[in-house]
């Protein structure tokens, strides 16, 4: 695959930022690694990252480039901060940047489908509610939406974290969370089930996030919304999330995609 760490421009957010890109090549002498893809552009896969990390994470604690390579996939991983890829109160529109610009900017310098059908996305901890945010506000998008260990109840972030104590006055301000936009619960509930596209959950048994994706699987449910959830040993570490994200790249809808 070709690896480009592509710094860039976002009028939205009114400064320099970067994305980490991993394009297929198809090869036949390469040592150790296949080499996949067609003849078209190939399909994308936006993976997101989580609340203490930036565009290189996956890349640098994961093996997405061993295994997205011989499937013949783009994988397209932005820097959002620490946003909740939310357009804040107090600091950048990173929801506008996400869900506007970016898919703009990748069209505009990589040749990789447009198609809903050869786009998904998935993410880890707050990339995890970004991508089903992402999924559940923009359907019409994505074939697929994927969260590892997700943080999916946005309300709970209102306790100060040491390290960030304003964190949540910074992204929410005083909004009401609930039932908001920003509410996972709140867009199942206003969902065209039929019109959805394929979501995927997972986190650890042992992971303090467990309770709020139980909660997340039992409202898809309750909404009649088709959710494959799995719930295996696992804390919130990279351990867990380099096995899931090989799961995730299996369960994505490829092979339709390059039909």
């Amino acid at each position: 695959m070709a690896h480009l760490r592509c710094d860039f421009f976002s009028d939205v957010l009114g400064l320099s930022t970067s994305m980490t890109v991993l394009l297929p090549q198809r090869t036949s002498t390469q040592i150790g690694m296949a080499g996949g893809g067609g003849d078209g552009p190939p399909p994308v896969l936006y993976l997101l990252h989580g609340l203490s990390d930036d565009d290189t994470t996956w890349l640098r604690r994961t093996s997405i480039e061993r295994y997205a390579a011989p499937l013949g996939l783009a994988v397209v991983m932005p820097q959002v901060h620490r946003s909740f890829y939310a357009d804040q109160a107090a600091g950048g529109r990173y929801w506008t940047f996400l869900s506007e610009e970016l898919p703009e900017v990748v069209g505009t310098f990589f040749r990789v489908s447009d198609r809903r059908e050869d786009t998904f996305v998935a993410g880890l901890s707050m990339g995890g509610y970004g991508a089903l945010r992402w999924a559940l506000r923009a359907p019409e998008r994505f074939a697929a939406a994927a969260s590892l260990s997700g943080a999916l109840d946005v309300a709970a972030r209102r306790r100060p974290r040491p390290e960030d104590p304003r964190l949540f006055e910074r992204v929410f301000g005083d909004e009401e969370v609930v039932g908001s936009p920003h509410d996972l619960h709140a867009l199942l509930e206003h969902s065209e089930v039929d019109a959805l596209p394929a979501l995927y959950l997972c986190c650890g048994t042992e992971d303090g996030l467990l309770g709020e994706n139980e909660a997340f699987r039992d409202a898809c449910r309750a909404a009649g919304v088709p959710l494959r959830a799995e719930f295996s040993p696992g804390e919130h570490e990279w351990g867990y999330w380099d096995a899931r994200i090989q799961d995730v790249l299996a369960w994505l809808p490829l092979r339709a995609a390059r039909s």
